[in-house]
């Protein structure tokens, strides 16, 4: 195990000593800013305050920082999120096998399933801090400029209209954010499969990009409301549903275990194509 660990260590500081790791990181704190200045302008907030008026709450009051942060994540998270999880993932492995890096690592004593799940670790790690830094970065933004109050979730596409006070909803923000981080790990480990096949790293971030994608477009479709639950994008917005009071525990847990099983499915197959790959040639 100290050896995993070591390997581990190894593979999240080749990670994280590229400066393109953390271009996610500051392309998410420049729009959490640009999207903040935006709702600063008269016409967007008289939209917000006929919108919470009309509710019957007041606009000072919910229009707060930690509703700002939600409409960023609400608004940023999906595509661009899952694009930066996307370019990890698939270049994880497919670059190393393009420069011919891999070959080097392959001669060591240490399996292929072994090294895998290293890098598929470092992947799920990644993922996790990207999701984290997104939410509370965007939370420290909103309340350092538009202070404490509140908390209004709206997401008419998920029909989410909720309200809480400030404490009960600033657990509920925090609470949704590791939902959030295992609806991007579908993005992850689909990702990661491609990087696995004999395919240059760009195109394994543009067919994963491409088929959540067509997914979501897929689920959009009215027509197709009665296969709904097919698609896994409608799963993967199931970190909404921490908002929602009170909070559907069964619809969540079936949520997670389909997107999980999903998520192994994409694993083991990527497994099984790199494991019969040749790397001698």
């Amino acid at each position: 195990m100290s050896l995993f660990f070591l390997q581990l260590y190894g593979e999240l500081w080749k990670l994280f000593a590229r400066k393109r790791t953390y271009l996610g990181f500051a392309v998410f704190i420049a729009l959490e800013i640009v999207i903040l200045l935006l709702f600063q302008l008269p016409k967007v907030q008289r939209a917000w305050r006929h919108l919470l008026e009309e509710a019957g709450y007041g606009f000072e009051q919910y229009f707060s920082g930690t509703t700002l942060a939600f409409q960023i994540v609400l608004w940023t998270t999906t595509l661009l999120g899952g694009l930066y999880c996307a370019l990890v993932a698939g270049d994880i492995v497919a670059k190393e096998a393009e420069d011919g890096t891999l070959r080097m690592a392959l001669c060591r004593p240490v399996s292929r399933v072994r090294l895998l799940a290293v890098k598929y670790l470092v992947c799920v790690i990644y993922t996790f801090a990207l999701a984290f830094f997104i939410g509370l970065s965007a939370l420290v933004v909103g309340i350092a400029r538009q202070g404490t109050g509140g908390f209004f979730a709206f997401q008419p596409l998920e029909k989410l209209f909720v309200i809480y006070d400030f404490g009960p909803g600033l657990l509920r923000y925090i609470g949704f954010l590791p939902p959030l981080a295992l609806s991007l790990l579908s993005v992850t480990s689909l990702a990661f499969m491609l990087s696995c096949c004999n395919i240059k790293p760009a195109t394994a971030t543009i067919c994963t990009l491409s088929y959540f994608i067509a997914d979501m477009i897929f689920r959009g479709i009215p027509y197709f409301e009665s296969i709904k639950h097919w698609f896994i994008t409608t799963h993967t917005e199931s970190w909404y549903n921490v908002l929602r009071s009170p909070m559907p525990w069964q619809r969540m847990i079936e949520d997670y275990a389909y997107l999980l099983g999903v998520d192994a499915t994409f694993v083991l197959v990527g497994v099984v194509i790199f494991s019969s790959r040749d790397f001698k040639s």
